[in-house]
């Protein structure tokens, strides 16, 4: 059994027992639980649930696993070729992982 989520505008493919990766979430504390909209469900057997947008009275919930991790980070170098100038910056992306406890298809 699967599930799509959407969280804050992105759309996820979970199953039970998974660990997701979504974006930072500030206001979240470990071991919190969260609830996210339902977009499909399926049974895994060919029995698909799609919602207009949502599946009616279909729910997915979570508990927070790590709060903030952060991603590789990324080097953005700008060049000017004869211009004796460059310019480097590096970012690190905020993730927060989630694990995925229980899918209620409705």
């Amino acid at each position: 059994m699967y599930a799509i989520i959407r969280d804050r505008g992105k759309q996820y493919k979970v199953a039970q027992g998974d660990v997701v990766e979504l974006d930072f979430m500030d206001e979240a504390a470990e071991g919190a639980p969260v609830q996210f909209e339902v977009l499909l469900t399926s049974d895994g057997e060919g029995g698909v649930k799609v919602g207009e947008p949502l599946v009616a009275a279909a729910s997915v919930s979570a508990t927070i696993v790590k709060p903030l991790h952060k991603g590789q980070k990324i080097d953005v170098v700008h060049f000017r070729r004869r211009k004796d100038s460059m310019s480097k910056t590096g970012h690190r992306q905020k993730f927060t992982h989630v694990k995925i406890d229980a899918i209620n298809a409705g």
